[in-house]
């Protein structure tokens, strides 16, 4: 079990610094479903797990390549402070199954937000295809 753990750890710390991802979203499934945790109980260890070592690993490398809005990062995370302390109260009270239902939906509304981004990126503007056609 310690070693599904470390390499959960590993593969969570190389897709936030690949993708900027939140560790949780993929912390948090992975220990639901690899480890056989209640959603509080992942929830709550994906917050203390990813404190430290996204702001000190993922950030350093981006502050060294000049990648970091200060003032942006610190309104953001002073809002984040009140917004997570808010949320928690809001979930603890929650049925584990709501909790559930809730994170996936965020998921996936997520995943369609993404994904209909990408496409209309792809797609050539409409100048574009008028100058191509000209």
């Amino acid at each position: 079990m310690t070693l599904v753990i470390l390499l959960l750890g590993l593969v969570v710390g190389v897709l936030v610094g690949l993708l900027g991802i939140g560790g949780g979203v993929v912390l948090v499934p992975a220990m639901v479903y690899l480890l056989h945790m209640d959603q509080h109980m992942a929830q709550g260890t994906s917050l203390f797990i990813l404190l430290p070592p996204i702001g000190l690993g993922a950030l350093r490398e981006y502050w060294k390549q000049g990648q970091v809005d200060l003032k942006a990062g610190l309104l953001c995370a002073l809002g984040m402070l009140v917004g997570a302390y808010a949320g928690s109260l809001v979930a603890l009270p929650l049925a584990s199954r709501h909790l559930k239902g809730m994170f996936g939906c965020f998921l996936m509304i997520s995943a369609v937000l993404l994904w209909r981004k990408s496409q209309v990126e792809g797609r050539p503007s409409r100048a574009a295809e008028e100058t191509s056609h000209a």
